[in-house]
């Protein structure tokens, strides 16, 4: 017997649109199911742009969920791509029926979604590989993340999680491109092919930053991670402005000239009013290959002296969040696009980050600063 419409659209809702992340049919994206006697499926399923990259695993997952029910014979999948009016019904049910406007959604007041600005006092202490292992562990943890490369200049991002397809757009919403369950956005996705330098000013990178946060559909996240480039620059001051609740990560190697700029770095919230997270030292020590020994390749103690110079500066806590080891497997999953804490997450490197990750991913129950639609009882 062929199956039912009913039991065809149930499970087509068990669909995920692989960028969006919801049912397709509850984005609209289901234009026609029809069944044949002989329990041949034909469904036909809107695609948000002509050339969607995702089609062949919107098609696969279609012709799966379909063929698991009872009287199916075959399943056809038709492609076919919204009209303007379908797209714009599509963004404004994606925005919460709130219209097209434009607006930063994590720094709205009820916003459940906690923001980590990344920031180094200068480069080279590893504050990328720190950021997408700290995402990818929280990803794995079960959270919803998401990772803004606000690096404009030195963006890395993309390469480190293995991101090579470009964004897809959605009138003007920009569907973000997922890895390790991770949604991720970079200049680096809009530049042509090859390495071209990026050269703007100050108010081009406001307006890049502004774009990733307003533009980008990130849906309800549970984190969202922004690797800042290093040092106190216009970025910096960008997200101190766009996103006053973002709470600061300072990462910092253990020699004490690193310690220093990056007290530098983790100092501006004490002018910007923002809170700091805490402090991660990375490269911390060398494991001896051959015993048990640590070797400070780096020298000591740069992360704990970060910690308490900022807590005196800022009158309160700021602890030292972990101390990452040097790990070799940590800069060759960057370059592959295999974050360590998935590909071999016992490493000594990879669980100090999934502990930290873990630490930081825990969500609050608080209810200050949400609005409650509640209102006295009149006797």
């Amino acid at each position: 017997m062929a199956p039912s419409p009913e039991l065809v659209m149930a499970a087509l809702a068990t669909v995920n649109d692989p960028e969006i992340r919801r049912p397709i049919t509850e984005l609209g994206m289901v234009k026609n199911v029809d069944i044949s006697p002989d329990g041949v499926v034909r469904v036909g399923v809107l695609l948000t742009v002509a050339g969607c990259p995702l089609k062949d695993t919107i098609t696969r997952d279609v012709t799966g969920a379909v063929s698991r029910i009872d009287g199916v014979s075959r399943v056809h999948v038709d492609m076919d791509v919204m009209s303007p009016e379908q797209r714009k019904e599509l963004q404004t049910k994606l925005r919460g029926d709130r219209g097209p406007e434009k607006e930063i959604p994590f720094a709205k007041p009820g916003s459940l979604t906690r923001v980590f600005a990344v920031a180094s006092g200068k480069g080279g202490v590893g504050k990328s590989s720190v950021t997408v292992n700290l995402a990818a562990a929280m990803a794995s943890q079960g959270l919803k993340v998401g990772v803004v490369d606000a690096d404009i200049y030195g963006h890395s991002v993309p390469r480190m999680l293995g991101v090579s397809e470009r964004p897809t757009k959605v009138e003007d919403m920009i569907m973000p491109p997922v890895a390790h369950d991770i949604k991720v956005i970079s200049v680096g996705m809009f530049k042509p092919e090859g390495n071209t330098p990026v050269v703007w000013r100050g108010p081009m990178l406001d307006r890049a930053l502004y774009q990733f946060l307003t533009d980008v559909y990130w849906g309800d996240l549970d984190v969202l991670l922004m690797d800042l480039p290093p040092g106190t620059g216009d970025i910096a001051i960008s997200v101190a402005q766009r996103m006053p609740t973002a709470e600061i990560l300072v990462v910092t190697t253990p020699q004490q000239a690193a310690a220093e700029v990056a007290e530098r770095a983790g100092s501006i919230a004490a002018q910007t009013h923002q809170q700091i997270a805490g402090v991660i030292e990375n490269m911390a020590w060398l494991p001896c290959p051959h015993c048990d020994e640590r070797i400070s390749v780096f020298g000591e103690g740069g992360g704990q002296t970060v910690a308490d110079a900022l807590t005196r500066t800022l009158g309160a806590r700021v602890p030292l969040l972990g101390q990452v080891p040097i790990d070799m497997r940590l800069r060759e999953g960057g370059d592959e696009g295999k974050p360590l804490v998935l590909t071999d997450p016992d490493a000594p490197a990879a669980a100090e980050l999934r502990r930290i990750a873990a630490g930081l991913g825990k969500k609050s129950t608080s209810l200050k600063g949400l609005k409650l639609d509640i209102s006295p009882v009149k006797h």
